[in-house]
């Protein structure tokens, strides 16, 4: 029987940690842009659904947004279209768009749905086309000092929080493609899902963005380092911008605008490391890069006194 309960001490020692966490997120939302490797490899897959009802079954309100890439560039090319990319951005043909629509919204949501309905009748798909939620027009980028028609690629203009807030009310765990409609010329948009999910975390008042990706977090002096830098304000952050990897942009970008916006944490953590989400709000060291604004909020109300008020509020001591 000593033996048995000797065992059982570190897994009770998790759950401890985590109790300070647990009770400074309580009730507020965190937007989860789920990306990169974790889209492709199935056992990090099925990790992240686990990651995510826990969220919920915690007492928090989830909200993942996601695109699509690799499986998008596979759709295309078995229908012979090629993959083309400028400024960083898929080039997107009307026959394009159509793939990438089907992919999103028909494989990739629904795959994610059902990964998350197997512990019960949590998630619910939609698309920003859907009531209205992402709204956008024709985004033109500039390369070598003009701009650059890339198809039907949009820039966000609008977003309405409504079907989300619903879907959040009733227990729900919202899916959302990063799809958007047009605001002018009556198209749909294919839109960058970092950019899509720091627009919808800035808006539902998001306690947290989170951006998983292929990396540990943001290096310090890549590639003559591999120290991630674990913590950096929005100036911060701004200053490193021009100097950032190009795939590396969009996803601190969205940081920064979420920060801007009044989520009180963006972060960019690992999502080849299983269970990701998880060891990032409920340890006390945490993982990858957290970006908060330059003049801390107000600490959360529901803190305990054992830690720091703002870390309680960051979910995890850096």
């Amino acid at each position: 029987m000593t033996a048995r309960k000797h065992s059982a001490l570190p897994k009770a020692q998790v759950l401890i940690e985590a109790l300070p966490w647990l009770t400074a997120h309580n009730g507020r939302t965190v937007v989860i842009k789920f990306g990169g490797n974790a889209m492709v490899d199935d056992a990090l897959k099925a990790a992240f659904a686990q990651d995510v009802v826990f969220l919920r079954q915690a007492g928090l309100k989830p909200v993942v947004v996601h695109g699509g890439g690799p499986q998008i560039s596979a759709q295309l090319d078995r229908h012979g279209l090629v993959s083309e990319f400028k400024a960083g951005l898929r080039v997107t043909t009307p026959e394009a768009m159509d793939v990438v629509r089907m992919v999103l919204a028909g494989q990739v949501q629904r795959e994610l749905v059902g990964l998350l309905n197997q512990h019960g009748p949590l998630a619910v798909g939609l698309t920003g086309e859907d009531a209205h939620t992402i709204t956008a027009v024709k985004h033109l980028p500039t390369i070598d000092g003009e701009s650059v028609d890339i198809g039907r690629v949009g820039e966000i203009t609008a977003i309405d929080t409504g079907a989300i807030d619903a879907l959040l009310a009733d227990g729900r765990i919202p899916v959302v493609s990063s799809i958007a409609r047009a605001s002018d010329d009556g198209h749909i948009y294919n839109v960058n899902a970092d950019t899509a999910a720091a627009a919808l975390a800035a808006a539902l008042g998001a306690e947290t963005l989170m951006v998983l990706t292929d990396v540990e977090g943001l290096y310090e002096d890549w590639p003559h380092s591999d120290d991630v830098i674990s913590r950096l304000t929005a100036s911060e952050l701004e200053k490193l911008l021009p100097e950032l990897a190009s795939g590396m942009v969009p996803k601190m970008q969205g940081c920064l605008h979420a920060v801007r916006g009044g989520v009180r944490t963006a972060r960019v953590i690992d999502g080849r490391v299983p269970h990701s989400i998880l060891l990032e709000i409920f340890t006390d060291e945490g993982i990858g890069t957290m970006v908060v604004p330059d003049d801390p909020p107000a600490p959360a109300a529901a803190t305990t006194e054992h830690v720091p008020q703002q870390a309680a509020a960051e979910g995890g001591v850096r």
